[in-house]
């Protein structure tokens, strides 16, 4: 009997040290994935503020709020009369030098042509005198280059959109005077909104990486979304004392009704 209670036992322990290694690996094989909600804000994927180097009255303003415009289109233009008259003057000085050049090219080749007859007859080669035409053409060269100076100057009276996008806000209206440096018009891509958390931990932030999966509660339409992270700020804000981080989130889908300025709580999921 003692020698059958010893074989059990014995059994007993060999089963425990086979059974203990496939339990501890199925331990580490457990998922690390880890989910980091915050709360969040809709925002467009662009934002322009847009203004002026110069000071003027607005002149025209062809466009107004709502108004979907193109990339290049004309948003405003300030009345800059001396701007104006600076690329006139330098297309006539353009005008007056191209003038000039054509009169000493046609002074040097009658000059050459009398002295080569003259040479000719003393049997001497004469080379032909090409310094003073580009020297003339070289003026011409110079005020072309005003031309483009005036012309970029006059530019800067004209605010055109950088990006596709809708029109805003507009501060200011026709005969209003527009100060340098200031925003004036606001162009925003309302038909690309994304997702940007507003109060993500420091704690929360090491969890969370470009390409993790997103579910975003859109409070205001009481609608889920899915969406990718696509950016994760590398510089922290506080908020209330708490040092945050930015994550961009882009979603799936622009829901109909997705607003500027709506409030969302977005849970992300780790991919490691």
């Amino acid at each position: 009997m003692k020698r059958f209670h010893w074989s059990v036992l014995s059994a007993s322990v060999i089963l425990a040290v086979a059974v203990n290694p496939v339990f501890a690996a199925s331990k580490n094989n457990v998922s690390t994935q880890k989910t980091v909600t915050a709360s969040a804000v809709i925002v467009p994927a662009q934002v322009s503020e847009l203004g002026f180097l110069i000071s003027g009255i607005a002149r025209e303003i062809p466009v107004k709020e709502g108004d979907t415009v193109k990339a290049d289109q004309t948003l405003m233009v300030l009345d800059t009369p001396e701007l104006q008259f600076a690329v006139d003057a330098a297309r006539a000085d353009v005008r007056a030098a191209q003038a000039k050049e054509e009169i000493r090219r046609n002074e040097v080749i009658k000059k050459y042509r009398i002295n080569y007859i003259t040479f000719t007859v003393k049997k001497l080669r004469l080379p032909v005198p090409h310094e003073e035409i580009d020297i003339a053409n070289a003026r011409v060269q110079e005020a072309r280059a005003s031309v483009a100076v005036a012309r970029a100057n006059l530019a800067q009276g004209t605010l055109s959109a950088p990006h596709d996008g809708t029109i805003v806000s507009i501060r200011v209206i026709p005969g209003e005077f527009v100060r340098a440096n200031q925003a004036m018009v606001t162009l925003a891509t309302l038909d690309t909104l994304q997702i940007e958390t507003t109060d993500l931990s420091e704690r929360d932030v090491p969890n969370v990486h470009v390409g993790d999966s997103a579910d975003i509660f859109v409070e205001a339409l009481n609608r889920n979304i899915s969406g990718t992270v696509i950016g994760i700020s590398p510089i922290a804000n506080t908020v209330d004392g708490d040092v945050v981080f930015k994550v961009t989130i882009a979603p799936d889908t622009q829901p109909e009704g997705l607003l500027w300025g709506m409030t969302a709580v977005v849970e992300i999921k780790s991919g490691e």
